[in-house]
């Protein structure tokens, strides 16, 4: 399965210096759960990091940090772990193991964010592929029946049928 189709195409991004009020208000306002953190003016477009809605209670709220005073450098995570577009499920669980996280950004051939895709849409990802094999298995069944429509299906193991050693 590829990330592209699984991941999320919604970045959001927000400078560090955004407070955390008003980053908070933006995964509101755009239904999502992580910004990418963008520099200040003049490098304002290079990525530094990203912040999660778990970082703002765990990191802040947590911690008695105001989210009027604090900017999103306080609780932000250096850095953004990405994987490409193009990659599979299971290049991204790697990453995420490895990095110890359960968002990545997804970058397109030159490097930019493009989009995300979290453990969940992973879970969700590979839940879906379990349940397509479980729907061949069905199908199967149900061919077998209607190939042998005679068969009783409450027919017992009888040790001395056709197939018994002798």
């Amino acid at each position: 399965m590829n990330l592209d189709q699984i991941s999320s195409r919604a970045v959001v991004r927000a400078e560090r210096s955004c407070r955390l009020q008003h980053a908070a208000g933006l995964m509101r306002k755009h239904h999502v759960g992580a910004l990418v953190v963008t520099d200040d003016p003049p490098n304002e477009g290079e990525v530094v990091g990203i912040v999660t809605d778990r970082d703002l209670v765990v990191k802040a709220l947590a911690e008695g940090i105001g989210p009027g005073e604090a900017t999103l450098s306080d609780v932000m995570t250096d850095g953004l772990a990405t994987v490409e577009r193009d990659a599979d499920v299971r290049q991204a669980i790697e990453v995420m193991r490895e990095n110890g996280v359960r968002r990545l950004g997804v970058v397109d051939d030159e490097g930019v964010v493009v989009g995300f895709v979290s453990f969940d849409d992973v879970l969700a990802g590979i839940a879906e592929e379990i349940a397509t094999l479980a729907g061949v298995l069905k199908s199967e069944r149900e061919r077998e029946v209607e190939d042998n429509p005679d068969q009783d299906d409450a027919e017992e193991y009888n040790p001395e049928g056709p197939f018994a050693e002798e």
